[in-house]
């Protein structure tokens, strides 16, 4: 009988959980869980932020989820360490966990780079987690005026969350513009009008400089005051577990297309690993939920002795704010070819090269997504169907008679 260890407790460790038991019904797994909470789905602590959905509502799985599963659980437990020659974990509190097969499911952490007068002011936060989402809400009064430093998803997510319920709320970003690793300028012009729309102001191509207690003072120049500051600059890998005993580590932890690290029994899996993406044909960290459901069901199955591979992942974000929509995948390869379509309010942009879709950005017409994104997850080849017709629409009609029956099935 195995012994499985798994460290984090997110969307990756509860995938592995059941990519365990798919294959192992009886060992015992322990979960050293960081946060105090059941495997959440942290997107939601936004809508949470803005009052339309309850902590209480947000776990990933049914409340006896764990103990059906055989599953022990140490919330609020960190561990600070790995000793692989005695297959073991040590925990914050000096204790030891025996494994015989260990996932590193740790997610990742805030960045926050050295900015002075940081510590002057009174009312900071992060916006990654619950706990991180109750002592905002808990700070904020309808009378605060918000600084955001950080146009990504997370700084944008926490702006949406608070529109309605503070005075002002400015965001800056030293990028030229919103979600900057996501969307072209003309997508992510689209995405700042509509939030803009909602009363959230910018400030692009500049960022805080130094900190006075509740006045921020720009790169420009500038200065803001504020009553509550939220840093959402970015994230950082936690890969420290996997460093400190010699495994390989870029910015995440390396890992091949069964999840394993380069540490023997060790594999890993969600934000905190460097996997294989198929639209680049190389390895980088994918940090997207869905993403880290396959490789935690991945590591699973492959710590229990089943067979896995993932060699078909590829970077999807699903994005919207106030109703606007947005969803990219894949990559815009140097020396590819793009197809564009526009409406009010609508963009569709297909990126194609050697006769394959490499990825997409869809701006308010992301119905049957999913589509596009099986082209690309599966490389099929575009003379192999009527992409004509998928250029304007996504539809299985697209797809020869036989293929259509294969994927899809019933009556097509």
């Amino acid at each position: 009988m195995k012994n499985y260890v798994i460290i984090g407790n997110g969307t990756a460790a509860v995938s592995c959980i059941e990519g365990i038991r798919s294959v192992d019904g009886k060992s015992p797994i322990t979960v050293i869980s960081g946060e105090k909470y059941p495997a959440y789905c942290r997107p939601l602590i936004s809508y949470a932020l803005e009052g339309k959905a309850v902590p209480e509502k947000m776990n990933q799985r049914p409340a006896d989820f764990y103990e059906k599963n055989g599953c022990r659980v140490l919330f609020g437990t960190k561990a600070v360490g790995i000793d692989p020659e005695n297959k073991t974990v040590t925990l914050e509190d000096g204790s030891c966990l025996p494994y015989t097969k260990l996932c590193v499911a740790a997610g990742s952490s805030p960045f926050v780079p050295p900015m002075a007068g940081l510590d002057t002011v009174e009312k900071k936060f992060s916006f990654l987690t619950m706990d991180d989402m109750l002592a905002l809400d808990a700070a904020v009064e309808e009378d605060s005026r918000v600084l955001i430093v950080g146009a990504g998803l997370i700084g944008l997510k926490c702006a949406e969350g608070l529109a309605e319920r503070v005075r002002s709320i400015t965001v800056c970003d030293l990028a030229p513009r919103v979600l900057s690793s996501i969307l072209d300028e003309e997508g992510a012009a689209l995405m700042q009008e509509k939030l803009e729309a909602h009363g959230i102001s910018f400030l692009l191509g500049d960022t805080a400089d130094r900190f006075e207690q509740n006045r921020a003072v720009m790169k420009s120049g500038k200065t803001v005051d504020f009553d509550i500051l939220v840093l959402a600059v970015g994230v950082r890998a936690n890969t420290a577990l996997i460093r400190d005993i010699g495994g390989e580590v870029n910015r995440g932890i390396v890992v091949d297309t069964h999840m394993r690290t380069s540490i023997p029994d060790i594999y890993a899996a969600g934000d905190c690993a460097e996997g294989f993406d198929s639209s680049l044909g190389t390895n980088r960290v994918l940090a997207i939920l869905p993403n880290a459901r396959f490789q935690g069901e991945c590591a699973g199955i492959n710590m229990a002795g089943g067979e896995r591979t993932l060699k078909n992942a590829v970077p999807l974000n699903a994005i919207g704010f106030f109703g606007l929509h947005s969803l990219t995948a894949g990559s815009a390869p140097e020396g590819c070819e793009v197809f564009e379509e526009r409406g009010p309010g609508k963009i569709r942009k297909l990126y194609t090269k050697d006769g394959f879709l490499t990825g997409f950005t869809l701006i308010g017409c992301e119905e049957r997504a999913g589509i596009y994104t099986s082209l690309i997850r599966e490389r099929i080849p575009l003379d192999s169907l009527d992409f004509e017709l998928l250029k304007h629409l996504a539809t299985t009609a697209a797809f020869p008679h036989e293929e259509r029956r294969r994927k899809f099935g019933g009556a097509v």
